[in-house]
């Protein structure tokens, strides 16, 4: 019996996530398995890779074939370089202290390089929400400037005109005044 380390699918269309398990390799894609071990969800900047290592590291070196997706998750989670130290440990070409060491050095700077990827892409969202942020403002300030020059230049069209046509400018404010002491007259003749 052929045993694979694979993915499993789940999930909304679309929207897929992913199982890693250990499966015989004659059942289907989502179908039995004998043992689930981690999840995949691409959705998500970078992607989510949740594995059990042990038990990933476990199966391997009782001879599950990862597929060729898995083993590049289990490649990028370093569980394929303690796979290479544990068989370098079993043949006597290094100690077991040895092959810790190197699997922490590695793991610290790969989470190292996986912090800063993830503080990028978190920088570039705040960069890309500010300068949205800032264009809008921008704009705010252009409409209200144009909105302050149009008023500008209607009181300096009321000015020339009051300028150009004074005569007007009175005849209008006596029709004014005269208009409510015409409306009282009419008021008191109706009484």
């Amino acid at each position: 019996m052929s045993v694979k380390i694979r993915l499993a699918r789940r999930g909304r269309k679309k929207m897929a996530i992913y199982d890693v398990v250990v499966a015989d390799a004659r059942a289907p894609r989502d179908g039995r398995f004998i043992e689930k071990i981690g999840s995949y969800n691409p959705n998500t900047d970078p992607a989510s890779i949740n594995i059990n290592n042990e038990r990933a590291l476990k199966w391997l070196l009782n001879g599950a074939q990862p597929t060729d997706t898995v083993k590049a998750m289990l490649s990028y989670r370093g569980i394929m370089l303690k796979k290479h130290l544990q068989i370098g440990v079993l043949k006597g070409a290094i100690t077991q202290e040895q092959a810790d060491a190197k699997f922490e050095a590695w793991l610290s700077e790969k989470d190292a390089k996986i912090a800063g990827k993830t503080e990028g892409i978190n920088k570039a969202k705040a960069d890309a929400r500010q300068k949205a942020l800032d264009a809008e403002a921008a704009k705010n300030q252009a409409r209200l400037d144009a909105i302050k020059a149009r008023e500008e230049e209607q009181k300096a069209l009321l000015a020339a005109e009051a300028a150009n046509n004074p005569a007007a400018e009175e005849a209008s404010e006596e029709e004014a005044t005269d208009a409510p002491e015409a409306s009282a007259e009419g008021d008191e003749a109706k009484a």
